[in-house]
């Protein structure tokens, strides 16, 4: 598609709620669904989403009756689509009782399929399309038509796919969907097909879906734009059967930054959307996940940070900001003293050549050891390394205990010492660090009359290189009223008393005076 300005734009179909929970072990419950839809329809922006099959179960029925409502109530319902079959009028009617206006179709693509699968003449096998599209058309439900293992059908029995596109492109069909099925094609494959298909039927509207049997989605998607498809078919975090589907945010890239084809993608959301499906979908997104993975824009390598200094040497065209994110600079035994200088700037300290040299080796020497050194280190690091008068904590902890029993709810009594003056407070709370945290926050509402960090993420693990009954790491991150974040560590053998260091961290570093100019909606502290 173009729109006036001659600029090429793609639509982009999102089928997370039916093929990606086609994932081993991944089942949305109604309104995750929902909430799921509603992010990709109102914040993402993408075209269209596929979001069942029909005629699985009573809880999909209602997952979909929940979606329909929402988008018709929003004036979205066009942009969502059910996967139906070739089955009479029982898929058809299960997605109008659903209140859906549209049927993705599931037709055959390759004579393999169709002979061996359904039993059928490819004959056979359109007369009984040709009778469900009329059904539809009579209920007044629009028809999207799949070609089931198309790329099967285009490798093998191409002479099947012109006997099915003959005998299909003139039913009221408003686009056909190109699926490779089994994920066996390669971008040329997949430019010579799709070339193929809209040369001989340019009246018709091709969409592309890839699967990543051989880590080719993406490339294949590139290729299937290339050569004329108007639409592609993505799913967040590239969750889908055996190796998944063509992952949204890498295809929304690829086209933007490779193609120049524009998209409705709001690409601010992306991250956003891949920690909701994340989060219910149980799957987690491996960090160096491009665009979205937590380590991606992060600088290990001091010559990284060195070339950044000096014009941005090692950037493209990904920059962070793009996505709502920024640009970290690790420490560890390949940072240099590039990535500490980085580091430094953030926190307005300035050494000597000679301290940041000593800096250096001791976090070269910590890298060695396996140990994990964030940013919010480095002061503690920098003051024990040149043995300055380091200032005491503000916030110390005096005593504290934290009890769980069956059938009670965990509690928790502390006592604390902020700024030189002590304060009790008790709470019961969900598990053991959360009535820990209810106290403090009882103590800074009622005592200090001052708001207390939201907790923004909660992440636990072994160390690298650690074992089962090693010490147990724990990464919390904090939302302050401003909008920024600090991430703080903890390492201890008992997990609550790691998150219980973490946030004593964290309740240091907030005391500690910041300079106005430094306030940013963006992380501060990283």
């Amino acid at each position: 598609m173009t729109n006036n300005d001659n600029v090429r734009r793609v639509e982009i179909m999102d089928c997370t709620l039916r093929d990606g929970e086609q994932t081993n072990g991944v089942s949305f419950l109604p309104h995750e669904k929902l909430m799921i839809a509603r992010m990709l329809l109102h914040d993402v922006g993408v075209d269209r989403i596929e979001v069942a099959s029909a005629r699985v179960s009573e809880g999909e029925k209602d997952a979909v009756r929940m979606i329909c409502k929402s988008a018709e109530s929003d004036g979205m319902l066009s942009r969502v689509e059910v996967l139906g079959f070739v089955d009479g009028m029982k898929s058809v009617d299960w997605i109008r009782e659903c209140g859906c206006q549209c049927i993705n179709l599931l037709a055959k693509g390759s004579l393999r399929h169709c002979s061996q699968q359904l039993k059928k003449t490819p004959a056979e096998h359109i007369h009984d399309i040709r009778e469900v599209i009329a059904y539809a058309q009579k209920v007044g439900m629009r028809v999207n038509l799949y070609l089931e293992d198309w790329s099967g059908g285009m490798k093998d029995s191409p002479e099947y796919v012109w006997q099915m596109m003959d005998g299909l492109k003139d039913e009221p069909i408003e686009r056909f969907l190109l699926p490779d099925t089994l994920g066996v094609l390669n971008p040329m494959q997949v430019a010579d097909y799709i070339g193929q298909m809209v040369t001989r039927y340019p009246s018709c509207r091709f969409d592309f879906h890839g699967h990543n049997d051989y880590d080719m989605a993406v490339a294949d998607s590139l290729a299937a734009a290339q050569a004329g498809a108007s639409g592609l078919h993505v799913t967040v975090n590239g969750l889908g059967e055996r190796c998944g589907n063509a992952p949204l945010s890498s295809v929304q890239v690829m086209l933007h930054d490779m193609l120049h084809i524009q998209t409705n993608i709001d690409e601010t959301t992306l991250v956003d959307v891949s920690h909701l499906v994340e989060g219910y979908s149980g799957i987690a997104v491996a960090p160096n996940t491009p665009v979205i993975g937590d380590y991606v824009f992060t600088q290990v390598a001091g010559v990284h940070a060195d070339g950044d200094n000096k014009g941005n040497l090692y950037s493209n065209d990904l920059k962070p900001e793009r996505f709502g994110r920024h640009r970290e600079y690790a420490l560890g035994k390949n940072s240099g003293k590039a990535n500490i200088i980085k580091n430094l700037k953030e926190f307005g300290l300035e050494l000597t050549k000679e301290q940041t040299k000593a800096v250096t080796k001791r976090i070269t020497e910590l890298g060695d050891r396996k140990e994990l050194v964030t940013p919010d280190d480095l002061p503690y690091i920098v003051s024990d390394v040149l043995k300055h008068n380091a200032p005491e904590d503000e916030v110390k902890l005096v005593s504290y205990m934290v009890s769980t029993s069956y059938g009670l709810r965990p509690l928790a009594s502390l006592k604390v010492n902020i700024k030189g003056k002590e304060y009790e407070a008790d709470s019961t709370g969900d598990g053991q660090y959360d009535a820990f945290v209810k106290a403090l926050r009882k103590i800074y509402k009622e005592k200090l009359h001052r708001t207390f960090p939201l907790l923004d993420n909660y992440a636990v693990s072994i160390p690298p290189g650690g074992h089962t009954d090693a010490l147990v790491q724990t990464v919390i991150t904090w939302r302050r009223d401003d909008g920024s974040l600090i991430r703080t560590r903890g390492l201890d053998a008992d997990q609550t008393e790691a998150a219980i260091k973490a946030t004593l961290k964290m309740l240091n570093i907030i005391e500690q005076p910041r300079e106005p100019e430094r306030v940013s909606p963006r992380n501060v502290v990283f």
